[in-house]
């Protein structure tokens, strides 16, 4: 019913007064389990367990649900705008005017890491965050330690030296 109510409101705000360019929109967000997969190391065999847990993201979830969950984690409201821009064919997350910064993508490798990490630089400097910008990248989504490396030291060779992996 609430939601109903809502779309009605904004549809007759926007009749009666044309000029009102605001947000008249809202979110709806469903209570479930984590997105991360708890960590239940068996003693008896550790090496099973850490293969069998190398990708530690809920299975068919979306990137939006797991920025969701980080943004609760660190303790920002979710009603802080989001922006999306492509960088370098990744999907690339500002949250808070860049004060948080996310790539949930996958397949990032030594040739597409250097564009990724100078399109975050960038996109950062148009930003202008009051505060220093966190990164956040899905550890999974690196193709490999070098193009992970490689990517925390652009970063850090920018300025930025809050970067962090899920």
């Amino acid at each position: 019913m609430t939601k109903e109510r809502l779309r009605r409101a904004a549809s007759k705000i926007r009749a009666d007064a044309p000029a009102v360019a605001g947000d008249l929109g809202f979110r709806v967000y469903k209570l479930a389990s984590s997105n991360i997969v708890a960590w239940e190391p068996e003693p008896t065999n550790l090496d099973g367990t850490l293969l069998a847990n190398t990708e530690h993201l809920v299975q068919g979830r979306s990137e939006q649900d797991v920025l969701y969950e980080l943004m609760l984690k660190l303790g920002l409201d979710l009603c802080i705008p989001i922006e999306t821009k492509e960088i370098a064919g990744k999907a690339v997350y500002s949250i808070g005017g860049g004060a948080l910064i996310v790539c949930l993508s996958d397949e990032l490798t030594t040739d597409t890491v250097e564009a990724v990490a100078n399109g975050i630089v960038t996109w950062r400097k148009e930003l202008a965050p009051a505060v220093d910008s966190r990164i956040v990248f899905k550890d999974s989504g690196f193709a490999d330690d070098v193009a992970k490396a490689n990517m925390a030291a652009i970063l850090n060779q920018n300025g930025i030296l809050d970067v962090r992996s899920l």
